[in-house]
């Protein structure tokens, strides 16, 4: 098997992708100090006020969240959930990670509902969506890197064992 260097293209507009990875490195560390999309948050007055989190589900279009009994968010853009975290978006990871779980083998149950900010996960569907849709508009501005195609992959060969050989 031939080793080869890697190939580590050097954009024609460095400076662009270097500012690029700085905004997107911030904004990803930060995530928590983004600014909330604005969502619409309807109540409902028959039930009672709480923003604790069991189970979210997101409606069919996927414009809509039920955050509990309580809360519906609405007005989430489809843009959202084009910024994916191999193969589910962002805000899909966090529902589906932010809900109240018992494991069956010991009984832990997992609750990332927090008594100190009972609003925080509110918040967070807020900045994942101000994140998702930052994401992608910084990396629609770098510039095309115009990469020479790659060479194709060199078959494999078969291997051939002395012990395995047949004697003549």
């Amino acid at each position: 098997m031939a080793r080869a260097s890697p190939r580590i293209p050097f954009p024609p507009d460095f400076h662009a992708f270097a500012a690029a990875g700085k905004r997107l490195m911030e904004l990803h560390i930060d995530y928590e100090k983004q600014p909330e999309y604005p969502l619409e948050q309807i109540e409902d007055p028959k039930a009672e006020v709480s923003f604790r989190v069991e189970r979210m589900k997101l409606s069919k279009d996927k414009s809509e969240l039920r955050y509990n009994d309580f809360l519906t968010l609405r007005g989430i853009p489809a843009a959202a959930f084009d910024y994916r975290l191999g193969n589910r978006s962002a805000l899909e990871w966090v529902i589906d990670q932010y809900q109240v779980s018992t494991d069956k083998r010991s009984g832990i149950v997992n609750d990332p509902n927090r008594d100190d900010d009972p609003q925080y996960i509110l918040r967070l569907i807020g900045q994942v969506i101000t994140v998702s849709l930052e994401t992608q508009q910084i990396i629609a501005t770098l510039p095309t890197l115009n990469l020479p195609p790659a060479p194709p992959p060199t078959p494999p060969q078969p291997e051939t064992h002395p012990e395995t050989q047949p004697e003549n």
